[in-house]
């Protein structure tokens, strides 16, 4: 089985890459998320990937005394609201205020992608547009009460519960869940990775 480094601990990344076939070994690595002053939604996110990707690679190094074996792959995505990022909401209260901004406006979903194997490293950026249809304040207080978005860049999730609120998506599904399939596996081709369709060959 193909067999991927994953620098996250976030399970939707997790289950994407799984669900392509590949066995994923989890390298979380912790860095600051802060955006700089001026900094644009685009260059923050790359900056976010390629951060975590040098970060989690230091560790791995670090531990085990040598380069890993396999692709390590960190991803960082963000919504951008008016050209306002908005991360995860660190309160209820912020939640709110965030699902009240998409209310039934459109907005961009970018992710960042990086890849580091064998010493050459990829990095793309994937933007997506999603349209809200316009929220009651009924339904945005009933999905915060959910929990559901208090982890989740923007304060939903398009997989989840929030996938209700959709009316509309530009771009990648699994983008905006947060690895784009198509980019990525692209990417590992590049690098002269397998394809997960490779281990299906009789």
């Amino acid at each position: 089985m193909n067999t991927l480094y994953l620098g996250s601990n976030s399970p939707r990344r997790m289950e994407i890459l799984t669900q392509l076939g590949y066995r994923v070994i989890q390298l979380p690595a912790g860095i600051d998320e802060s955006v700089k002053a001026g900094e644009t939604p685009f260059a923050y996110v790359q900056r976010m990937a390629e951060e975590k990707n040098r970060t989690a690679l230091t560790l791995f190094c670090e531990t085990n005394g040598t380069m890993p074996d396999f692709p390590l792959i960190t991803a960082d995505t963000c919504v951008v609201s008016d050209g306002i990022i908005l991360g995860k909401p660190h309160s209820q209260a912020e939640a709110i205020e965030f699902l009240n901004r998409l209310s039934g406006k459109q907005h961009t979903v970018l992710t960042a992608v990086c890849i580091h194997y064998r010493g050459n490293a990829e990095n793309r950026v994937q933007t997506n547009r999603v349209v809200f249809k316009p929220l009651s304040s009924e339904e945005i207080s009933a999905y915060v009460q959910s929990g559901e978005p208090m982890d989740k860049a923007g304060a939903y999730a398009v997989q989840g519960i929030g996938g209700i609120f959709i009316r509309s998506i530009e771009g990648s599904f699994s983008g905006i869940m947060g690895l784009p399939v198509y980019e990525t596996v692209s990417m590992l081709q590049d690098l002269g990775y397998r394809s997960p369709l490779s281990a299906l060959k009789p």
